[in-house]
């Protein structure tokens, strides 16, 4: 495996264990995805891999070499898109873009040639001339994968990259970070956006309070769900009772949405099932279809955010 990571701790000085005794391995050419509630480690564990923070204790290994001894290496060997904005504002998108591919390394044709592709491959032409200051969230974030990506390292780590970009811009992203992998780059994809996650990833894993609670592929998970279909009921306002499902297995309350987990052969039963809920008052409208990503990790984790965000010390690390 290109990226090893073994029982990897972060403990701040305020005692908050951030990251606690994670090990994951992600390989040449594999898109890996990191999901998990804001506060769930995700970031810390990125800014260790990349060398802004330093583990309490365990082992981080790019092609065999030790990153923790030397965080230096691991910046030369990864490129990084932070969770924050980059602060680029007086610069342009071509002048910022140049410059980090340069800082990086590559020449000054490579650059440009490279610089080049990821401007039409996004569709940032219109704006690459024009003052980062002036320029909407959504740009911005498309610009810094483009930072990340002009002279990527043997490893690529991105951090929520789809923040702020609009739907049509986030699908151009979304090809070329598996032209990242296609390319060999072994890509590490921080994100809360599940359903992203599960049409781009190879594998994932799973963070709650700083620990992997599961990892696989996205089939091998939804496999662990135990239910082929998923009924999503929204409960009316005026319903003061949660229906209780018929169908052993999950169901999973998240505000006004109660998602029940269907085997393939009940189809027909949780239609019935629903309509007459419909029909009682009880729900104002209900959807049945194949099971998602989203179903395990809403099982396994819940569907609200109950973890404290990350320390301060981790947010200033990654605006560095």
């Amino acid at each position: 495996m290109l990226l090893q990571l073994e029982e990897l701790t972060k403990v701040y000085r305020t005692g908050t264990r951030a990251n606690d005794q994670i090990s994951l391995a992600v390989g040449e050419g594999e898109v890996f995805g990191l999901l998990g509630h804001n506060g769930a480690g995700k970031t810390t564990l990125v800014n260790q891999v990349v060398g802004l923070l330093r583990p309490t204790s365990g082992t981080i290994r790019i092609d065999g070499r030790d990153m923790v001894a030397d965080p230096g290496l691991a910046r030369r060997l990864c490129s990084f898109q932070a969770q924050a904005q980059v602060p680029i504002d007086g610069l342009t998108p071509r002048q910022a873009i140049d410059l980090l591919g340069q800082l990086r390394g590559s020449s000054k044709l490579e650059v440009r040639r490279r610089r080049e592709r990821l401007v039409d491959a996004l569709d940032l032409g219109e704006w690459l001339d024009i003052d980062a200051a002036r320029l909407s969230g959504g740009v911005k974030r498309l610009v810094a994968f483009a930072m990340a990506a002009v002279s990527p390292g043997r490893v690529v780590m991105l951090d929520e990259p789809t923040n702020d970009v609009d739907p049509v811009r986030r699908r151009l992203l979304w090809r070329q970070v598996r032209t990242l992998a296609d390319h060999g780059a072994a890509v590490l994809l921080v994100t809360h956006n599940v359903i992203e996650a599960e049409r781009s990833v190879d594998r994932l894993a799973i963070l709650d309070g700083g620990r992997v609670i599961a990892e696989g592929t996205p089939a091998e998970l939804k496999g662990r769900l135990g239910a082929a279909l998923r009924l999503e009921l929204v409960l009316s306002p005026d319903s003061a009772v949660v229906p209780i499902s018929p169908f052993p297995g999950s169901s999973v309350s998240v505000g006004n949405r109660l998602m029940v987990g269907i085997p393939m052969d009940g189809a027909g039963q949780a239609v019935t099932w629903a309509e007459s809920l419909q029909r009682a008052g009880a729900i104002e409208e209900f959807t049945l279809g194949p099971a998602t990503l989203e179903d395990v990790y809403v099982a396994l984790v819940g569907g609200v955010e109950t973890r404290p965000a990350e320390p301060e010390e981790a947010r200033s690390a990654t605006a560095a």
